[in-house]
């Protein structure tokens, strides 16, 4: 497998997620319906939010380092079939390193907001251009064990002819359709203990070709999140 697609030791000191323990996998919960994926429905969904709760928003802090404030943009691509743009993080970050993650980072002093951020960190690391990108609105703040606040920003992108991801921060893009990610069939709870405390996260393996890209952690639950939203 390529070193793009492993999770070797990862920012949160969990040698290998793959290997840890499965508890189970949601196939009792219902997909979000494809009519609920379309444009208009999901501009109207965010436009028009139901009353719904947030499955994670927080996961067990590991470090002493001051909490910092980030935002990343999850990018949906206006596809025939709608797709998620994800990232591969270089293995040179301090943070995170090696994992799928949306485009994003800490914010800036000259960042007026969440969305400012996330649209930054899009064009810095992957060459998205901002007008590409239509912002729907905001999912709930999730909070790293690293202690990063992060706010997704969730958007429509129209395709661009080619990307051009930073090799100091981006290892590899690919693009998952977005029923897989709101299908619970495919979303998988894994739990480890690591220096004797438990931890519990989400994971959402997709085969692309031959390659099995591994969504997990942050990335994974804040994607479980997007399903609650529009499943709700």
């Amino acid at each position: 497998m390529p070193a793009s697609d492993q999770s070797s030791t990862l920012s949160t000191g969990i040698a290998d997620p793959r290997l840890a323990r499965l508890l189970g996998i949601d196939h009792g919960l219902p997909p979000v319906p494809l009519g609920a994926q379309t444009v208009q429905a999901l501009r109207t969904r965010f436009a028009q939010p139901p009353q719904w709760s947030p499955e994670y928003m927080s996961e067990k802090r590991f470090t002493t380092r001051e909490p910092s404030d980030a935002a990343v943009l999850v990018p949906i691509v206006l596809r025939e079939q709608p797709t998620v743009l994800l990232t591969v993080r270089s293995a040179k970050l301090s943070t995170h390193s090696g994992q799928v993650a949306f485009p994003g980072g800490k914010r800036d002093p000259q960042d007026v907001s969440a969305e400012a951020t996330a649209l930054r960190e899009a064009h810095e690391e992957v060459g998205l251009a901002p007008k590409n990108v239509e912002v729907l609105g905001r999912l709930p703040v999730y909070v790293t064990g690293t202690a990063f606040n992060i706010t997704p920003v969730v958007a429509l992108v129209h395709p661009q002819p080619s990307y051009f991801p930073n090799p100091g921060e981006v290892a590899d893009l690919f693009e998952v359709p977005l029923s897989f990610l709101l299908n619970p069939a495919h979303h998988e709870r894994h739990a480890m203990q690591w220096q004797g405390v438990d931890r519990e996260w989400f994971a959402m393996p997709y085969q692309d070709g031959e390659r099995q890209r591994y969504i997990w952690g942050a990335t994974a639950g804040m994607l479980r999140n997007l399903y609650r939203f529009l499943a709700a």
